[in-house]
């Protein structure tokens, strides 16, 4: 299993390179950025900066859109990043959240969404696509690679993770969860006759090491709770279009039962003030809290469900000891435990 890291793109560019540098340091394969423009500082002119100095790590959105960028754009742009620092992006891309709904703008819709994600893969592997009759491909372009990867919730974008998707990200920890979810999309993948296992699968939350006091785990309770907001606002449109007693888990739909509103200049905020309804028990669920024990305790049953990547959100107060940990104690573990089973 390969892990990540997940940041917001707050200012000043100097930690985000800093942190990614650090988390290469300790032996994570992939450093992700929120891609919310308006909140955030745009992610593709910190990806130069921390491809130049780095040498390993490869980088990319969770997750980008098909909205705020045109296609050929956004193609263009991981072309032009693999072609000076080599193969080092990957595009996590969803039907946009954050950064539409600041604006009040809706997502995508599934067919215009489904149409990203070939366009956008074709031209960043440097074949061509037709584009209102037009065949398209970027001339500069020879030996560029990108795997796309599909955030999804609800049933249907989870089809299209399936059908399309080189991987699929669950921004969401919760085992149960997991397991429903990456049976969908590998059943998606059977039906469309690809072969799963050649699906890559991340779940992405929330990871706070603590010191083993019952002080420490309430504090990173309290640090963690934003993601459970964040998940209900996704959780919420899939509650409207579905029901919350149809094919979604109630795991997923009974806490936003409590949620009154949303404040997405806050999103994805520690401490921020309106995720008050997400109670103790879906943080735990949600996100990867504890001592190193525990940690690589909910990391084993994710192994046991296919999981291929875990990235872990670094946005709380303790960022370097979460790394420090992983870093000196559960990466060098589970890769042992990878050569102990090939």
């Amino acid at each position: 299993m390969d892990f990540g890291v997940v940041i917001q793109a707050n200012p000043p560019a100097s930690r985000t390179v800093s942190l990614a540098k650090k988390a290469e340091e300790h032996k994570f394969s992939h450093f992700w950025t929120y891609d919310s423009h308006i909140l955030w500082q745009e992610p593709y002119v910190l990806y130069s900066l921390i491809l130049e100095h780095t040498k390993r790590i490869t980088v990319g959105p969770m997750v980008t859109n098909p909205a705020t960028r045109d296609l050929t754009v956004t193609a263009s742009t991981y072309a032009t990043l693999n072609h000076h620092f080599g193969n080092r992006t990957i595009c996590g891309i969803g039907r946009g959240d954050s950064s539409l709904r600041v604006m009040n703008k809706k997502p995508v819709t599934l067919r215009e969404f489904r149409e990203s994600i070939g366009v956008i893969r074709e031209l960043a592997n440097s074949r061509s696509v037709t584009i209102n009759d037009a065949e398209i491909r970027l001339p500069w372009s020879e030996d560029s690679e990108l795997d796309v990867w599909v955030a999804a919730y609800g049933p249907k974008a989870l089809a299209i993770a399936g059908e399309t998707g080189d991987g699929f990200i669950l921004q969401c920890g919760d085992i149960e969860i997991a397991e429903w979810m990456i049976k969908t999309v590998r059943d998606a993948a059977s039906a469309a006759g690809r072969d799963p296992d050649e699906v890559s699968f991340c779940v992405a939350a929330p990871f706070y090491v603590t010191d083993g006091t019952e002080e420490g785990y309430r504090h990173a309770i309290d640090q963690c709770r934003w993601f459970g907001g964040m998940v209900g606002n996704h959780v919420a449109d899939i509650v409207t279009r579905y029901g919350s007693d149809g094919t979604v888990p109630r795991a997923l739909t009974d806490y936003i039962e409590g949620r009154e509103g949303y404040d997405y200049n806050d999103h994805g905020r520690s401490g921020n003030t309106h995720v008050d309804f997400v109670p103790d028990e879906i943080v735990e669920r949600f996100c990867v809290i504890g001592t190193a024990e525990q940690h690589a305790e909910k990391l084993r049953q994710y192994e046991e469900l296919g999981v291929t990547q875990f990235a872990g959100y670094l946005d709380h107060d303790n960022k370097e000891e979460t790394l420090r940990v992983y870093g000196e104690t559960l990466i060098p573990a589970f890769t042992k435990r990878l050569q102990a089973k090939s």
